[in-house]
């Protein structure tokens, strides 16, 4: 005679209209007081029953029971639905677009509770073909949160990407600085443009690009305060960027900056140009006391910052256009002022990074690597005599 199973143990019985062995556990009550229970099946006693023992090891180890057919594809859509809810616009764009294009295509069809460490090492292995280091770091990025997301949902026992590192992909285009005589090159070229203020600002504050597309002119103080004791020279604070919620990339990004006579009097010209562009635009003006503004007043888009900068040093000797964007005025300005001899630390208050780290890591090439205090310290120690 067979024998009963014990309670708990769940139940194992022939589905007639299936014609498949079900396998099922009751795992107790839900908080309306509904049981719950949870089924699988197979084609034989042997795979239902362990469907069944996978079911059960998954609630003695305190997890809900992931749906079988849930896949990354699932909880990649979850995340991008829910996971990201009151992040920015470009943010919640990007991520789509990385996972609608690579993630997707490439694993959302496996099981999530099959996806392995090896999965995911062979799919990055094979975007680094093609992809650049950033690239496939976002690609990671979102493929971890998602699947962390599903986890603490109880989709899935562990996280296999985080086991997984980023390989190196392609190399990205290379940032670059001007020297002294191509930044007076791109300075001159510029002149007769609607670009020239935006550009010698940018080049002589080291200004992000973002920050200076949300400068206001109630930031800016072209007399300074000459009443004061000392005076006050001309300023702008640069307390704001586009970024969600108009906050700078960093809390030292956050900074009050003596502008140079050139910038002053760049801006000033500027200032009399924006009245005629108020003019020029009649009743199609958007009045948001930009500094830098669109025909109509209204914000700059980074693409139109990029056309409009290239338009504007076509004619600069010794440069290409086509190969320069507004962001490396930062990186010159870091370049001419560390061959200046400006120490590091200063560039990096100057610049707005959080540390000298971040200075020396994202601006390598402009600071100059060779630091000579112990040498010349030695040297006056060690006095090197002619005729030994």
């Amino acid at each position: 005679m067979p024998t009963r199973r014990s309670r708990g143990d769940g139940g194992l019985h022939w589905d007639e209209n299936r014609q498949r062995w079900i396998a099922s556990a009751s795992l107790g009550f839900d908080p309306s007081g509904k049981r719950i229970v949870k089924r699988g099946s197979g084609k034989t006693k042997t795979e239902a029953k362990n469907k069944l023992k996978e079911v059960l090891r998954d609630h003695e180890d305190g997890l809900a029971i992931a749906p079988t057919n849930y896949t990354v594809e699932n909880a990649v859509n979850d995340w991008l639905t829910y996971g990201l809810a009151g992040r920015d616009e470009k943010t919640l764009a990007t991520a789509t677009i990385l996972c609608r294009t690579h993630v997707i295509p490439g694993l959302g069809a496996r099981k999530l509770r099959d996806l392995s460490a090896e999965d995911v090492d062979r799919w990055l292995a094979t975007k680094a073909r093609t992809l650049s280091t950033r690239t496939l770091q976002g690609l990671h990025s979102c493929l971890n949160r998602a699947v962390k997301r599903a986890m603490a949902r109880d989709k899935v026992k562990r996280n296999v990407v985080e086991l997984c590192s980023v390989p190196n992909g392609q190399p990205g285009r290379p940032s670059k600085a001007l020297t002294f005589a191509q930044a007076e090159a791109v300075l001159k070229a510029a002149e007769k443009s609607s670009m020239h203020a935006y550009i010698v600002v940018s080049l002589l504050t080291g200004a992000r690009t973002e920050e200076l597309r949300a400068l206001t002119w109630d930031h800016v103080f072209l007399k300074g305060q000459p009443e004061t004791s000392p005076p006050i020279p001309p300023y702008m604070a640069v307390w704001r960027s586009v970024r969600a919620g108009g906050d700078t990339k960093t809390r030292k990004s956050r900074r009050t900056l003596a502008l140079p006579a050139r910038c002053v009097e760049a801006l000033w010209d500027h200032w009399v140009d924006q009245g005629w562009d108020r003019l020029a635009a009649g009743d199609k003006w958007e009045e948001n006391n930009l500094v830098f503004h669109s025909a109509v007043g209204t914000e700059l888009d980074p693409s139109h910052v990029r056309r409009a900068f290239r338009a504007a040093i076509t004619k600069a000797e010794g440069v290409t256009a086509a190969d320069w964007t507004p962001r490396e005025m930062r990186h010159s300005f870091v370049s001419l002022l560390s061959d200046s001899g400006v120490p590091l630390e200063e560039i990096s208050r100057l610049v707005g990074h959080s540390s000298t780290a971040v200075t020396e890591e994202v601006y390598r090439k402009q600071i100059r690597p060779v630091i000579q205090t112990g040498a010349t310290v030695m040297d006056e120690l060690f006095k090197h005599s002619p005729e030994a």
